[in-house]
């Protein structure tokens, strides 16, 4: 047991950093966007499986063998009080470390969603009172506000919303593609796939590879919500109306967003080729298989 939880440490580690550095630079994603989340989102749960899991296997390793007997062995040693000889210092800082790690992945992402849930309620109450329903597009709300901006608020009670600078600076078919990304971004609940990664990289903002993760998933449901919108609009629509809400980007975050918006804009009127369809559903079949890794690993101690 104490092989299986070692290489289950080195499985973790290796998702969290450098696995996820080098994802978060690569082009094909580019590709295949759905692919691309999909497998972001083996590499969160496998790697925290793995970190968490290669303590509980190495330290109920006295207990028996496979995880499955060392489970109940521990309950009953710890109602009758007797412990296994082989049971050592090492054994209990191991599980020790896995239920500190496993409390802090938890506590994170229930304050993260905490956080967001208050500030997303906050928000849709000053929309209530300050946006004026569009009867036009039934759940859109109109700010009156120059600045041509929209976005969209997600949740049980989600708000699709324009401000009126967006009505008066783009042609109804740019609104058209602008409602598009949006309505993705709500269908899909791409902030479902997002929470988890601001609360992994949360948890240990230190490791590069997980701030890298969540800066490559936020902009993954990005062309994945633009991809959505070109089949739905002309893809000159789709940039134009893009370039006209990115000239409206605060200055101080004018140099970061800029860069993202023109890979984004690159991509929509060059759009690369996609994958073939064997390469994409190995892609699909490897994030299955990446995250029955460490199950079956810990299973089988």
């Amino acid at each position: 047991m104490a092989v299986t939880a070692f290489a289950l440490l080195v499985f973790g580690l290796l998702l969290a950093e450098p696995v996820s550095r080098r994802l978060a630079t690569a082009e094909w994603p580019a590709r295949d966007p759905v692919g691309a989340l999909l497998l972001w989102q083996a590499i969160g749960l496998s790697g925290g499986l793995a970190l968490v899991g290669s303590g509980l296997v190495y330290g109920l390793g006295p207990f028996g063998h496979p995880m499955t007997a060392a489970l109940p062995n521990a309950v009953a040693a710890a109602t009758t009080g007797r412990w296994p000889d082989e049971l050592g210092l090492g054994h209990l800082l191991a599980l020790l470390a896995a239920l500190l790690l496993a409390l802090r992945l938890i506590a994170v992402l229930i304050a993260v969603m905490v956080r967001t849930l208050r500030t997303r309620r906050r928000h849709r109450d000053l929309l209530d009172l300050l946006a004026t329903p569009w009867p036009a597009v039934p759940g859109a709300r109109v700010l009156d506000h120059p600045v041509p901006v929209a976005y969209c608020l997600p949740g049980l009670r989600s708000r699709l919303v324009l401000s009126a600078g967006v009505l008066d600076a783009l042609e109804p078919a740019a609104v058209a593609a602008v409602l598009a990304h949006e309505r993705a971004h709500l269908r899909e609940r791409h902030d479902l796939v997002v929470l988890p990664f601001v609360a992994w990289g949360a948890t240990a903002p230190f490791v590069r590879g997980m701030v890298c993760a969540q800066l490559a998933v936020a902009a993954l449901v990005e062309m994945r919500a633009d991809d959505v919108a070109t089949a739905c609009t002309t893809r000159s629509q789709l940039t134009g109306a893009l370039r006209s809400m990115g000239a409206a980007a605060p200055a101080a975050a004018l140099t970061s967003f800029s860069v993202a918006l023109e890979h984004r804009l690159d991509r929509i009127l060059a759009p690369p080729a996609p994958l073939s369809v064997g390469v994409r559903l190995l892609l699909r079949l490897g994030a299955a298989a990446l995250v029955a890794a460490p199950v079956t690993a810990i299973l089988l101690g």
